[in-house]
C-alpha cells in the first residue's frame, strides 16, 4: 500500500518532537498514567508504554477476555459479553466501528501515543453514558502536567523481536494548567508473528496516528476543550477472517465547554467520528477465483449536556440529555472484472437516531449508609434506506429479511427505560458491603438488525424484527482492607429477556433471534503489599445459559486466574504475572461463534521499568516466557492459509519487547 498522508505527517511530527528535549531544560513530570480496571486494580507503566494496542492492558483482569482475529483489533469480552453489548467511550465520546466483521472494534481507536486511563464498568453506577448492558470501557486521556514549566512532553522508541515490531510515539505540550496546546503522534508496525510452535500467524499491520488538543480555563472556572485526531491503519492481516484490511481511516473531532454553577457544574460535549474501511481478499493474500471487496463507512454525531450538583456534603445529583445520530453503509462487490458488480448491500444505508434523558442521585443517610438511584429513557429509531435497492441475483435487502424471517417492515422504534438502585454499608474492620440492582435496555445493533450479505456460497442476514434486550442485574460485593491486605469478593447475576442470539440455520447461513438467557458469575481479588513487595490474586468465573433451549450461550470464557508478584524500589520495578485458564467445553456449536472446545493454559509474563537518568527510562517485557502455544477461548476461528489446522488464532510465542522513554 502507498504510504498515507497521516503516516508521513506522523513521522515528521515525531522527528520534530524528538528534538524538543535538547531545546528545553525542564524537570521530569513524574506523572505516571496507570489503568484502573473495574475496582481500581492498576497495571504498571512499563506495560502501558510497550503495548501497541492499549486495550491489551485489560488482559490483567480475569473478568475481561480479549478476542483476537489478527495483529490488531482486539475485542474485549466483559463477563462473557462483547461486541454491541460493550460500549466504548473515548474521553466521553462514542465511536462505532466501520467493519461488518468487526475488524475495527471501537477499542482499536485508543491512542498509543497518549496512554489513556482505562476503567471497566459492569453495572449501572451512573447512567450519564447510557445503560450498561454487558459493560462499558471508559478511556480518559489525562491533561498535561506542567509543574510550573512552560513545556512538557515525552518520546518513546521501542520494538519487539517476535514479528519484528517497531513503535515510536511522542507528545509535547506548551502552556500552563489554565491554557495549553498539545501535539501528539505515533507510528507502529509489525510483521506476522510466530506462535509457540513456530508457526506464522497472519498478523502484520501498520498504524499511524496524530492528534492535537487544547484547553483554556477562565478565572471564573468556565472552560473550553477541543480535540482533533486522525488514525490510519494499513495493510492489516487477519488470520481469523477470509479478508484483510488494506486501509482504515478514522477522523475524530471533539469540543467541550463547561462552567461552575450553583453547587456544582454543567458541561456540554459535542463530537463527530467518521470511519472509512476497506477489506478484500486479494490485496494482502493470493487472489482466489473471485476478487471480493467491501467498502464501508460509519459516521457518528453526538451532543450531551450534563448538570452535576452537590447541594450538601451528603447529597449528589445529576441530570442530563443527549442525542446521537449514526449512519452506516457497507457494500460487498465482485471486482474480478474491470466493471465491479455489487453483490450485497451488507449495511444498506442504515440510519439510527437516539435521544435520551437521565436523572440520578446519591445520598448518605447515615455515617455508615449511602444509597443511590437513577432512571434513564432512550428513544431509538432505525431504518435501512437502501432496503429496496437491488443487488446481485435480483435480491434486495428487504427481500432477504422477508425470506429469512417473514419481516416486511424494516423500520424500528424503541422506547427503552433503564434504571438502578444501589446501597453501600460501611462495616466494622474497614469493610464495605455494596448491593446494586439494575435494569438496562439495549437496542439491537446495526449488524444484528440489518446485515444483508447474500452470495452463492453463504448468507448472513440480520433481523429487523428483533426486540430490545432487557438486562436485569443484581450484584453483591464486599470490599475490605486490614494492615497490608485488601480483598474483594463479588457475586452477580444477569437475567436477560429477549437476548439477541446469533445462530447458524445451516452451516452456510447465519441468522438472529431473541431468546431468554441468564448469566451469573463470581469474582475474587486479594492483594498484599509492604511498600516494596506486592502480590495480587484475581479469579473470575462466568456461566451463560440459553434458557429457551437449555444449553450454553456462545463465547463464554472459562474460569480464569491471574497471579501477580511485583517489586519496586528507588524508581525501579519488576513484575511477574501468571495467567491461568481452565478448559472450556460448555459451548454452542450452532452459533458459529465458538470455534469448538478449548484446552486450559498457563502463560507466564515478566516486565520491568528502570530509570537510567533524570529524563530517561527503560521499559521491557517478556511475554509468554516459556513459549507456550495458546489462544483464549473467545478468539476467532483460524482461517489462516499458513496454519489451516489451528482451531483458533493463536497468541504470539515468546516475545521480547523493549522501549526507551524520554520525558521533560
Amino acid at each position: 500500500m502507498k504510504e498515507g498522508v497521516c503516516t508521513s505527517c506522523a513521522k515528521m511530527v515525531l522527528i520534530g518532537l524528538a528534538g524538543l528535549p535538547t531545546l528545553v531544560s525542564a524537570q521530569t513530570s513524574g506523572d505516571d498514567l496507570v489503568i484502573r480496571v473495574t475496582e481500581g486494580r492498576a497495571g504498571d507503566n512499563a506495560t502501558a508504554v510497550l503495548a501497541s494496542e492499549p486495550v491489551n492492558r485489560l488482559a490483567s483482569d480475569p473478568s475481561v477476555s480479549l478476542s483476537r482475529m489478527g495483529g490488531r483489533g482486539l475485542e474485549p469480552v466483559v463477563r462473557g459479553q462483547s461486541q454491541e453489548r460493550v460500549d466504548v467511550l473515548l474521553d466521553g465520546i462514542r465511536v462505532e466501528g466501520a467493519c461488518p466483521n468487526r475488524m475495527d472494534p471501537p477499542t482499536s481507536r485508543l491512542s498509543s501515543a497518549l496512554v489513556p486511563v482505562l476503567e471497566i464498568r459492569t453495572t449501572n453506577r451512573t447512567l450519564r453514558w447510557g445503560p450498561v448492558a454487558g459493560g462499558q470501557v471508559i478511556a480518559t486521556t489525562a491533561d498535561p502536567q506542567f509543574d510550573g514549566n512552560a513545556t512538557t512532553g515525552q518520546v518513546t522508541v521501542g520494538g519487539s523481536d517476535n514479528g519484528n515490531g517497531k513503535l515510536v510515539n511522542a507528545a509535547a505540550a506548551v502552556g500552563s494548567e489554565e491554557a495549553w496546546l498539545r501535539l501528539s503522534g505515533g507510528y507502529d508496525e509489525a510483521d506476522d508473528y510466530e506462535d509457540g510452535d513456530g508457526n506464522k500467524v497472519r498478523s502484520a499491520y501498520e498504524n499511524a496516528e496524530g492528534r492535537a488538543d487544547a484547553a483554556w480555563t477562565a478565572e471564573s472556572g468556565f472552560y473550553i476543550k477541543s480535540m482533533v485526531s486522525r488514525q490510519e491503519e494499513s495493510d492489516v492481516k487477519y488470520a481469523g477472517s477470509g479478508m484483510d484490511a488494506p486501509q482504515t481511516d478514522t477522523d475524530i473531532y471533539r469540543m467541550e465547554i463547561g462552567s461552575p454553577v450553583a453547587m456544582g457544574e454543567w458541561s456540554l460535549l459535542a463530537w463527530q467520528a467518521d470511519v472509512d474501511h476497506i477489506m478484500d481478499n486479494f490485496s494482502l493474500r493470493p487472489a482466489g477465483m473471485m476478487k471480493m471487496q467491501t467498502d464501508s463507512i460509519t459516521e457518528t454525531r453526538g451532543l450531551r449536556f450534563i448538570l452535576d450538583q452537590s447541594p450538601s456534603g451528603s447529597t449528589d445529583w445529576a441530570i442530563g440529555a443527549d442525542v446521537e445520530t449514526n449512519d452506516w453503509d457497507a457494500t460487498l462487490s465482485n471486482v474480478t472484472n474491470p466493471m465491479p458488480m455489487t453483490v450485497s448491500f451488507m449495511w444498506p444505508g442504515v440510519e439510527r437516531e437516539r435521544a435520551g434523558i437521565f436523572a440520578e442521585g446519591f445520598r448518605r443517610l447515615a455515617r455508615d449508609l449511602k444509597v443511590g438511584a437513577g432512571l434513564r429513557y432512550d428513544r431509538v429509531e432505525m431504518d435501512a434506506t437502501k432496503a429496496d435497492t437491488v443487488a446481485s441475483m435480483g435480491m434486495t435487502p428487504a427481500m432477504l429479511y422477508q425470506s429469512a424471517y417473514g419481516t416486511t417492515d424494516v423500520k424500528s422504534e424503541d422506547n427503552n427505560v433503564s434504571g438502578f438502585v444501589t446501597g453501600e454499608w460501611r462495616l466494622p474492620q474497614n469493610q464495605a458491603l455494596t448491593l446494586t440492582g439494575s435494569r438496562s435496555v439495549r437496542s439491537p445493533g446495526v449488524t444484528e438488525r440489518y446485515l444483508a450479505r447474500n452470495t452463492m456460497n453463504d448468507s448472513w442476514i440480520g433481523n429487523p424484527g428483533l426486540d430490545t434486550e432487557k438486562h436485569h442485574k443484581l450484584e453483591l460485593a464486599l470490599s475490605g482492607s486490614k494492615d497490608q491486605w485488601s480483598w474483594k469478593p463479588a457475586v452477580w447475576v444477569d437475567q436477560v429477556d429477549d437476548f439477541v442470539l446469533r445462530y447458524k440455520e445451516t452451516p452456510a447461513d447465519t441468522r438472529y433471534q431473541n431468546i431468554d438467557a441468564r448469566l451469573l458469575g463470581a469474582e475474587m481479588t486479594v492483594g498484599w503489599t509492604n511498600g516494596t513487595w506486592s502480590s495480587s490474586s484475581a479469579l473470575a468465573s462466568v456461566r451463560g445459559e440459553n434458557r429457551d433451549d437449555n444449553k450454553p450461550l456462545p463465547q463464554i470464557p472459562p474460569v480464569q486466574f491471574v497471579q501477580t508478584l511485583a517489586w519496586q524500589s528507588m524508581g525501579h520495578s519488576i513484575e511477574a504475572q501468571w495467567h491461568l485458564a481452565r478448559r472450556q467445553d460448555r459451548i454452542d456449536p450452532e452459533s458459529g461463534l465458538d470455534a469448538g472446545t478449548s484446552p486450559g493454559y498457563g502463560v507466564f509474563n515478566l516486565s520491568g521499568s528502570h530509570p537510567l537518568m533524570a529524563h530517561l527510562s527503560f521499559n521491557w517485557a517478556v511475554d509468554n516466557l516459556f513459549d507456550n502455544t495458546w489462544a483464549p477461548h473467545v478468539s476467532r476461528a483460524n482461517t489462516d492459509p499458513f496454519n489451516p489446522d489451528a482451531v483458533r488464532v493463536n497468541e504470539p510465542g515468546r516475545t521480547l519487547r523493549a522501549a526507551l522513554t524520554a520525558r521533560w
